[in-house]
């Protein structure tokens, strides 16, 4: 039986689009990737997305319930806190705090790390050495503790935040990349751009870094849900941005003195925190099993 063959003229499926039907079958990519797009969407149009103030007070109207009570009042979907502040406003703000500090933190960690671990896996030597030993070092200390001794000596804000994840984090894109640069370091691609007289930083550059950059988009996905959480931990011991402007630890440290009266203050912003880590988490493991030729096969 001949073999069918495409006629003149009819384009063949590129790679690209082969990699976009993957993402798309992979339920963990989409679900993840939608509940992830839904947060980010509610965070950039917050202004106008958002039905109230976030910080706009109100004691007439203190311990609204949520929709689903009785007690409800029209616009107030999620209910106010204890000064009368709309919940789904202070949530849809503090999603903008939640996904600028965890895209800013992944990156700049994964540069950070990305940098030292690439330059070790391929020079090796003493800088390997050099540089895994501070690794190990820095693993050691505890990275909540550390991240909250960073903050109350750079003092606290947003900046001062990010820049303690990414220097807590970085040693877990160091790793993974100076594993993955050493065995890309052994592949016949390498060897033939040494063969042609190419510089380390060229090779780094233009052949490794390119065969890297699938397991760093996995890695940053996964660190923006660390970023989420440990920006989440430092609001709620007050490290993070003022205490008037919304964030979902600052909103989980206020529900629990309340919880008995309205205990929706406290489980809201809690579902949000687990909503957001478990889509990224869900998009990072999509997205392994779609970029991996070995998990493809």
């Amino acid at each position: 039986m001949a073999e069918a063959t495409a006629l003149p003229g009819t384009p063949s499926p590129g790679p690209r689009s082969d990699l976009i039907g993957r993402l798309l079958a992979s339920r963990r990519v989409v679900l993840g990737g939608g509940v992830l797009a839904l947060f980010a969407f509610a965070a950039v149009s917050a202004p106008f997305f958002a039905p109230h103030d976030p910080v706009e007070q109100d004691l007439m109207l203190q311990y609204v319930p949520p929709f689903w009570d009785e007690k409800a009042e029209p616009g107030y979907l999620f209910g106010t806190d204890n000064l009368g502040r709309d919940i789904l406003s202070r949530l849809i703000y503090g999603a903008q705090v939640a996904l600028f500090v965890a895209v800013a933190a992944a990156a700049a960690a994964g540069l950070l790390g990305t940098v030292l671990g690439l330059l070790a896996g391929y020079v090796g030597g003493w800088l390997d050495t050099v540089i895994s030993r501070l690794v190990d070092i820095w693993m050691a200390f505890p990275a909540v503790l550390l991240s909250i001794v960073l903050v109350a000596v750079m003092g606290t804000g947003l900046h001062s935040v990010i820049i303690a994840i990414a220097v807590i984090d970085w040693t877990r894109f160091c790793r993974v990349v100076r594993a993955e640069t050493m065995m890309q370091k052994q592949q016949d691609y390498v060897a033939s751009a040494v063969t042609i007289g190419l510089g380390r930083l060229r090779i780094l550059r233009w052949e490794i870094l390119p065969n890297v950059l699938p397991l760093l988009v996995v890695l940053f996905t996964l660190e923006m849900g660390i970023a989420v959480i440990v920006e989440a931990i430092l609001s709620y011991v007050n490290l993070s941005l003022a205490s008037d402007f919304p964030t979902w630890g600052s909103m989980i440290a206020d529900g629990r003195t309340y919880v008995n009266q309205a205990p929706w203050l406290m489980i809201l912003p809690i579902l949000c925190v687990i909503a957001i880590v478990l889509a990224l988490n869900a998009l990072g493991d999509g997205l392994k099993d779609a970029l991996d030729p070995v998990m493809r096969k």
